[in-house]
């Protein structure tokens, strides 16, 4: 506290050169803004990639499929993660969740493990802006509709490829469409009340999460 004024201590203010605040279309600080969207096998209608505090662009690696979010936390708490793998955290999407929960339990402990650099994520949540890494969300179709992201087994192999907006999963069409075909839906985390309700009535994240009240 100096006991000045906002005014006097702003008037002595000295900018260091080099920092313009607004820069020229054709000289930005990064060729993307802070988000870029993804589309692929795993992603149909597309998913949603922080590119701000990381400069990774692209991973391939094998899946650590979770049904939940407490799940995923556990397994990193465990030492269950290894470096490469992709974790996967699937109804957590608008019906899933319900509500697409933000995934920043597992994001903060995949960064106290020190495996925030070494891993990705995706999932039909959604994740915080203090997020750190290499994490896909929003992915859509969601699971709780029989997206692709409901087919995923552990060990397959997941491709992040962000120069190219795709996020693909490494198995045949054929064998894809076969298991969507087996895939049963879980039973709904709310079978009654205003959660059940809202599951019923949401729509898909990639147009905007919206209920239908029709």
């Amino acid at each position: 506290m100096s006991g000045r004024t906002l005014g006097e201590e702003a008037a002595d203010a000295k900018e260091s050169p080099g920092q313009p605040v607004v820069r020229p279309f054709n000289n930005p600080i990064k060729a993307t803004g802070a988000l870029v969207i993804l589309k692929g096998s795993l992603a149909p209608e597309g998913c949603v990639i922080k590119v701000a505090g990381h400069e990774r662009v692209h991973h391939r690696g094998p899946a650590r499929v979770f049904e939940r979010e407490e799940d995923a936390f556990e397994a990193v708490q465990a030492g269950e993660i290894r470096e490469g793998d992709v974790i996967v955290i699937r109804y957590e999407g608008p019906k899933g969740g319900p509500g697409m929960r933000e995934m920043l339990g597992v994001t903060s402990a995949l960064a106290g493990f020190g495996l925030k650099d070494h891993v990705a994520l995706l999932t039909d949540g959604r994740f915080s802006g203090a997020t750190h890494g290499l994490m896909a969300g929003h992915v859509s179709p969601e699971a709780a509709v029989g997206g692709p992201i409901a087919a995923v087994r552990d060990g397959d192999m997941i491709v992040f490829d962000v120069r190219n907006r795709r996020l693909d999963l490494e198995v045949e069409p054929d064998e894809l469409e076969a298991r969507l075909r087996a895939w049963v839906p879980p039973p709904s985390r709310y079978p009654t009340g205003v959660m059940a309700k809202y599951a019923r009535l949401v729509g898909s994240a990639s147009e905007g999460a919206m209920t239908n009240n029709l």
